[in-house]
């Protein structure tokens, strides 16, 4: 924006003063020029009558003698010529006369006629030295001329010279336009800065952060106050909805304690038959535990950043798998799993967190068993590929078409011939938001048979 009012204030500022100054430039050029001629006529007319008389009388020495002195005085050289166009005095008669525009302005006035004068020239270089010549009269008939041809380097010089103040006034004009148009910017564009910089401190945390009312020019005083009061009640809502994770995260600790107590205690009068559910159940309770305490993390501001050690997408595929076959049973529908470019070892290694790789996946295996009609079969394949891995939840459920595919990820959308069945359209919502803090993300395909493809893509770890 300050560029932009540099050239609002500064390109006409500057248009201004080329149009002013080459005004005042040609208008200066013009004057000297125009005096500069002025006073040659005014001097060879004084030539003019004194010639006359020494032609007349036959006498040139009192010419001579001011000729002499003028030339001496001003540098200008003056020459009288008879009607023949030669020099009339003897003092003169070696004197190197003309070049040819000179002399046919000579012939010119021993035809009686006079001389136009130079056009003004606008540039100093152009004002050359040019011969003014007048005719000699006597009564009707002319009996001479006057050659006059002065040095051009003083008004030259003079014309130069104001060219330079005009250059330096333009430059100081220019100098002070651009203080003016800093110091504008910086009162106009204050409250904009301070405004980005209250926007950063806020992401960054800082839900303190305002601008003082008294920034910039008046016109900014509403929007810097409409902003305070936008930060004040984003300052309310995300304290209330960490208060609101604080408490929910503190009071489903204790149940689940209590419950995780219950199954040891329900474990020591069961025989060893019972000891995978005892010990399925006891993982569900410490992973729904990592939850509450990444929550609880959340909630207080320290904002973990994500774990990208490796983990085995296999191994968390069949725990969540196994855990979710009973509830896919209950609906007549199977859980499969499948593993595809698997290492030596039979791991597909991802570098991810591996809570957020598991709540994102039982999202879309939620989805799947929702979806699926009773007696289908759910695919879930763990495969790497290069350098991304995959976790592929396949169902044959009513699926979506293109159009909708692209919309199925976003928050609370249904699909309108699913809103029958009980959800509320944010599983896949929370599982795209999720790998987005572990550079993976969400990929729904359409694929042949019907249902719906969901593919997890995570970034892959170290060598195979």
């Amino acid at each position: 924006m300050r560029r932009r009012l540099f050239i609002v204030f500064l390109v006409p500022l500057a248009a201004v003063l080329l149009l002013l100054g080459g005004a005042y430039g040609w208008a200066a050029s013009r004057s000297v020029q125009q005096s500069f001629y002025t006073q040659q006529i005014g001097d060879i007319g004084t030539f003019v009558t004194s010639a006359r008389q020494a032609l007349l009388s036959g006498s040139a020495e009192v010419l001579d003698g001011e000729l002499r002195r003028y030339h001496e005085l001003y540098g200008t050289q003056v020459v009288v010529v008879d009607r023949s166009g030669r020099p009339w005095s003897p003092q003169q008669a070696d004197t190197e006369l003309w070049d040819q525009a000179t002399a046919d302005k000579v012939q010119l006035a021993l035809s009686g006629r006079r001389s136009d004068l130079p056009e003004p020239v606008l540039l100093p270089w152009q004002f050359s030295e040019q011969s003014l010549v007048e005719p000699i009269f006597d009564g009707g008939d002319v009996i001479g001329a006057v050659i006059m041809s002065a040095s051009v380097d003083a008004p030259r010089a003079e014309i130069v010279r104001q060219w330079i103040l005009l250059g330096i006034v333009s430059v100081l004009a220019i100098g002070f336009g651009l203080l003016v148009v800093v110091r504008l910017a910086g009162w106009v564009l204050r409250p904009v800065r301070r405004v980005d910089e209250a926007m950063e401190a806020i992401e960054r945390g800082d839900m303190e952060a305002r601008i003082a009312d008294d920034t910039g020019p008046p016109e900014l005083h509403r929007m810097i106050l409409l902003f305070n009061r936008m930060a004040e009640e984003i300052e309310r809502v995300v304290s209330r909805q960490q208060e609101f994770a604080l408490n929910a995260s503190h009071e489903l600790r204790n149940p689940l304690s209590a419950l995780l107590l219950r199954v040891e205690s329900l474990a020591t009068g069961l025989d060893r038959s019972w000891t995978p559910e005892v010990e399925a159940t006891r993982e569900e309770g410490r992973r729904m535990t990592r939850i509450l305490d990444t929550l609880l993390a959340f909630a207080r501001g320290a904002d973990p950043a994500p774990s990208r050690d490796p983990i085995d997408l296999v191994a968390l595929a069949e725990r969540r798998v196994a855990a979710w076959r009973d509830a896919a049973a209950a609906n007549g529908v199977d859980l499969a799993l499948h593993v595809d470019g698997a290492g030596p070892d039979g791991r597909v290694l991802s570098a991810t967190d591996e809570t957020i790789a598991e709540s994102a996946l039982d999202a879309v295996i939620d989805n799947a068993v929702k979806f699926s009609p009773s007696g289908t079969r759910i695919d879930v394949t763990a495969s790497r590929a290069d350098d991304r891995c995959e976790l592929d939840v396949r169902d044959h459920g009513p699926g979506l078409p293109e159009e909708e595919l692209a919309h199925a990820a976003d928050r609370y959308w249904r699909s309108d011939r699913t809103r029958t069945v009980p959800g509320s359209g944010l599983g896949l919502a929370i599982a795209t938001d999720l790998l987005a803090t572990v550079d993976a993300r969400v990929r729904l395909e359409a694929p042949e048979g019907g249902g719906l493809r969901v593919v997890l893509e995570l970034p892959a770890a170290g060598e195979r």
